[in-house]
């Protein structure tokens, strides 16, 4: 169990600011970056209980279009756009909630890093720089994201604080 607790401490263990103020500034773009994905990018190619009724999605289900989206950007993206098609939807709806909650921030924001970059890459390249402006800006909250985890207001914090708790008794 300590095992656990150690690895689960180094993965999601915050980085704190050094006032209140700074974490709280830390939590905008991250809450507003993960609602944005959840409610909307993410629901309109994944099942969820919020996705557009006019989609006809049941939980966890992609859209019929996007595989065949994923499978255009070639290469391995061909050989499973089933898989991949999941995966960007879940990182985009189902992470996206945890990444505004700030639940295993790091892990979720890898996954969102990943989307971004291949969104970027793989279809947006083409349309110029506005075209490329959402994936750019949740790519770069993701990335600070990832070095810094959740902050001072996120789950991360709490649970790291009751794991210490428990570890100091």
């Amino acid at each position: 169990m300590n095992k656990i607790r150690r690895t689960y401490q180094w993965l999601n263990k915050p980085v704190i600011q050094k006032s209140l103020i700074m974490d709280f500034i830390v939590l905008i773009p991250r809450f507003i970056t993960g609602a944005l994905l959840a409610i909307n990018f993410g629901a309109s190619k994944f099942g969820m209980p919020w996705s557009p009724a006019e989609n006809n999605l049941g939980l966890f289900e992609v859209a019929y279009w996007f595989p065949n989206d994923v499978a255009n950007f070639g290469r391995i993206f061909a050989m499973f756009p089933i898989f991949f098609a999941w995966m960007g939807a879940f990182s985009e709806a189902v992470g996206g909630i945890f990444f505004a909650l700030g639940f295993n921030t790091r892990v979720f924001a890898l996954l969102i890093t990943g989307t971004m970059l291949v969104a970027i890459f793989g279809q947006k390249w083409g349309q110029g720089l506005w075209g490329m402006l959402p994936a750019l800006g949740f790519l770069w909250v993701s990335l600070y994201n990832l070095a810094l985890g959740s902050g001072r207001f996120g789950l991360d914090y709490l649970i790291d604080l009751k794991m210490n708790k428990y570890e100091s008794k």
